[in-house]
């Protein structure tokens, strides 16, 4: 019984109030008795924690209570139930944090208040407190990742009750390509954290709340149906309905696209993911993902696509028709500017054959089963420029004004709905 009004007390303290949370007190060592083991193999993600530049970002955001608490908490769990409540309840403080950051509710911490990487690389790190602890009962560290993960990334998080105010929910990722340049941002990660629970005002004079989540760059996660956890419970008919979905990614430089079709396929090798997997597809032999559901080859966008396209300042926002095809009958990829043909096979939509295209297919695959007269899409932000040529040094003015400037933009292309 003491342990569990232990976790309990944990639980109410890491809900209610933040600030109490990260106090020196909590963000102690782990205590005598706690068995951790640092030999536990990490993946090629969490390897990336060895550069020492990844730290400053949970460091200088003011998110370091977290990460030190965090193996106390998991010592404190005396069975595998209250280490699921611990994973959940400090995977939301930790969302909690990131939003507070983006909002500018959290000013402590040297990094900017939109910065997308402290969440991201706190996450990491948390994960990799996960894997080392080895307590005297059996759990299952995936399965608890995956708790920690959902809730971490607002999975958890949903829409409130207000009577008569919209409903909008995004997506956005994590930054990728890291091996190549690990002070990378992802701005459609950067962008939903900045709006999720605010209300945005549409061009109807309506009032709509939006709520998101961050999704990870991994094909395993989405194998696992991350994107359907994510999507589902907006679709159907409830308290947590939308009234237009969309998903987000970084894509082209300069200019935001809307995208008119998500493709079932996978094409996207060499390319890895943030774990150095590949797809298993390429542009000359496409494949599903394992698991995969049915559903059409290609999905057509149903967002308001000619009024978000009014939006031109300060990037232009274009309809991108373009998509690759296997003709019916034919064997060979097919470039096509204007849309798929009757019976072709997917090779890539508009996003390509990456994690981008595959979250619009998932998404919009289960809105067409669910709710296929809802808006849905997918909307590719602008490449965020501006890191500094120093190596050391983490952020910029240029780079902080254009992760600003995407989010505006993000905000104000939502704003021309209506619904």
């Amino acid at each position: 019984m003491t342990c569990l009004r232990r976790v309990a007390g944990l639980a109410a303290a890491l809900t209610g109030t933040l600030a109490a949370l990260l106090t020196p007190a909590v963000a102690q060592a782990a205590p005598a008795g706690c068995r951790t083991s640092a030999t536990v193999p990490l993946d090629a993600e969490q390897s990336r924690l060895q550069d020492t530049r990844t730290a400053a970002f949970t460091e200088r955001s003011g998110l370091g209570g977290l990460l030190d608490g965090f193996p106390s908490a998991l010592c404190a769990a005396r069975n595998a139930r209250q280490a699921q409540r611990v994973v959940e309840t400090w995977g939301r403080a930790l969302w909690q944090a990131g939003l507070d950051r983006a909002q500018g509710r959290r000013p402590s911490g040297e990094l900017p208040a939109g910065d997308d990487r402290p969440l991201y690389w706190t996450r990491l790190a948390m994960t990799v407190r996960l894997a080392h602890w080895q307590p005297r009962f059996d759990v299952d560290h995936a399965a608890l990742r995956v708790r920690f993960e959902d809730a971490s990334r607002g999975l958890d998080d949903g829409f409130g009750s207000a009577p008569g105010v919209r409903r909008i929910f995004l997506s956005g990722f994590d930054p990728f390509g890291l091996d190549v340049e690990p002070r990378r941002a992802n701005p459609s990660g950067a962008a939903v954290l900045r709006l999720h629970g605010q209300r945005i005002t549409l061009a109807d004079g309506s009032a709509a709340e939006v709520r998101a989540v961050v999704l990870p760059v991994r094909y395993g996660d989405f194998d696992g149906g991350i994107a359907e956890r994510a999507f589902a419970p907006h679709l159907r008919p409830g308290r947590q309905s939308a009234d237009l979905i969309t998903s987000i990614s970084q894509g082209y430089p300069g200019k935001f696209t809307l995208e008119e079709w998500a493709g079932r396929a996978r094409s996207a090798d060499p390319a890895t993911d943030n774990v150095a997997a590949l797809s298993g597809g390429t542009t000359e032999h496409p494949v599903d993902a394992p698991g995969l559901a049915p559903g059409p080859q290609f999905v057509r966008t149903t967002l308001p696509v000619d009024a978000m396209a009014s939006v031109q300042q300060p990037f232009p926002v274009l309809l991108n028709t373009f998509v690759t095809e296997i003709p019916a009958g034919a064997t060979a990829p097919v470039f096509r500017p204007d849309g798929p043909t009757p019976g072709s096979r997917a090779v890539s939509g508009g996003g390509g054959g990456y994690l981008s295209n595959e979250v619009a297919y998932r998404s919009n695959r289960l809105r067409v089963f669910l709710a296929p007269d809802l808006p849905g899409g997918h909307l590719h932000t602008p490449v965020l420029t501006g890191l500094p040529a120093d190596p050391n040094r983490l952020t910029a003015p240029e780079f902080e004004q254009n992760e600003a400037a995407i989010g505006d933009e993000v905000r104000a292309i939502l704003s021309t709905v209506r619904l």
